[in-house]
């Protein structure tokens, strides 16, 4: 007996069908997925002309490439520290932040953190920008908006390697997540720095 795909039934080889009971749906890969997540955020909130946020692109010099396959980069080197993230425009407002995740469940380390990004993200707030994490706790399935005046604290005080998870529950501001838009950052945003 052939089936619609052209496989001949062999004897003992039907597989058990997976129920949905069997598949696990595991939080953490959905945290390894925070870029893409805001990425398509972003999207959305281009689409809407809601807000302008973009992912700034690493700058790298290409040293070497490969046409014998078309056109592939074989050898190449970053040219220069990049700074955050992403950066844009919501409501005439200058916006730029990084996103990390963290598996912990009790802190965020700062070794995710660079001292050229804390640099880069005190001079947009001496201009006047809005400037912010946001940070995934992966294991919680947590997402959370973090003004950088905090993270910037906590790194340079040196008192702790870590931010801990209370900080992000009392000063942050949970993110909810969604299907369309994943990350509902921009309302985070909202009522971070618009709501007062």
């Amino acid at each position: 007996m052939r089936y619609p795909n052209g496989k001949t039934y062999k004897k003992g080889e039907i597989k058990k069908r997976k129920t949905p009971s069997d598949i696990s749906i595991s939080s953490a890969n959905r945290g390894m997925d925070l870029e893409n997540d805001i990425n398509e955020s972003n999207d959305y909130y281009r689409e809407k002309n809601i807000a302008l946020i973009y992912k700034r692109p690493t700058p790298i010099n290409i040293v070497k490439v490969d046409y014998s396959k078309g056109a592939r980069i074989t050898d190449a080197y970053f040219e220069k520290q990049s700074t955050t993230d992403y950066n844009g425009v919501y409501k005439g407002k200058y916006i730029d932040f990084e996103a990390k995740n963290t598996k912990s469940k009790t802190s965020f380390p700062l070794a995710n953190i660079t001292s050229h990004q804390i640099d880069h993200l005190k001079r947009v707030n001496e201009q006047g920008g809005i400037a912010f994490f946001i940070i995934g706790f992966e294991t919680l399935n947590e997402i959370y908006l973090l003004d950088s005046s905090f993270v910037i604290y906590f790194y340079e005080n040196g008192d702790r390697k870590s931010i801990p998870y209370e900080v992000f529950q009392k000063e942050g501001v949970l993110i909810k997540q969604g299907y369309h838009p994943r990350l509902y950052y921009i309302d985070a945003v909202e009522e971070k720095y618009f709501s007062k």
